[in-house]
């Protein structure tokens, strides 16, 4: 018998109707006269807070599983007019200077700001190497962008390195995202070089991606956590929604 059966009963059952009912008779004093509370009412209610219980336990343990957005972004285009630098120290082009604006806001039109972003400095999360032309794209993104701004930055060094390994990049990317990134972060950006960042959205995504200097790919797998994202989607599971250039459509 439901709660809604129990209210539209205006005659109180005889407690012989029910001669095996395991509820004990409580007492209460009014005009010194003893009351049996009515057993039906005991057992709605008592049916309606395990069902309450049980419901709020499977409300607790059930946690949803979320789209999970990663950002591979190439730096922007270096300048070459002074040769003897070193690799690591070569700034941006004016191209490359330009291209970085332009990607910028077009990340902003999709909605695709990170919250984590991996750079030398701990003011911005995306992920960053700490080469000088990834640090430069970096900087003009967040002065463009005031997202870019908000968000989260982590410097990691090896970003720089790893992308010259043939065939580790995706795995790195992998153990970074899920040591630095919270499970309430659901856009990360990771930025780098080739050839490992071509590589590792190619390996993400099971399809041939190819990342010009300041293109980003633009990756979502689901998941509760990004460790879990990154289990159920394996390599060659996440999807690849776009990829963004400083030319042409989004």
């Amino acid at each position: 018998m439901n709660a809604a059966t129990v209210c539209n009963i205006s005659v109180r059952p005889s407690i012989s109707q029910f001669p095996a009912n395991p509820i004990r008779r409580h007492k209460t004093s009014i005009g010194g006269r003893r009351r049996r509370r009515n057993p039906i009412l005991l057992l709605a209610r008592a049916s309606l807070a395990i069902e309450t219980v049980e419901g709020q336990a499977r409300s607790d343990s059930e946690s949803e599983s979320v789209a999970r957005r990663l950002i591979l972004l190439r730096h922007a285009d270096s300048s070459w007019e002074r040769p003897l630098l070193r690799d690591h120290d070569r700034p941006l082009s004016k191209a490359g200077e330009a291209d970085a604006v332009i990607v910028s806001h077009k990340l902003q039109q999709l909605g695709w700001i990170p919250e984590l972003i991996l750079s030398r400095k701990p003011y911005a999360v995306n992920w960053c190497s700490d080469a000088l032309r990834t640090q430069e794209t970096l900087k003009i993104m967040q002065e463009q962008v005031r997202g870019f701004m908000e968000a989260e930055v982590r410097f990691i060094s090896s970003f720089y390195s790893i992308a010259a390994m043939d065939g580790q990049t995706a795995e790195h990317l992998q153990q970074v995202i899920c040591r630095y990134a919270r499970d309430e972060i659901l856009t990360v950006m990771c930025m780098g070089h080739n050839r490992g960042w071509e590589e590792a959205a190619s390996m993400f995504t099971g399809a041939s991606v190819e990342l010009k200097t300041c293109n980003a790919a633009l990756l979502e797998a689901a998941g509760k956590s990004w460790e879990e994202a990154f289990a159920l989607a394996g390599l060659g599971g996440w999807k690849l929604q776009g990829l963004v250039k400083p030319s042409g459509n989004l």
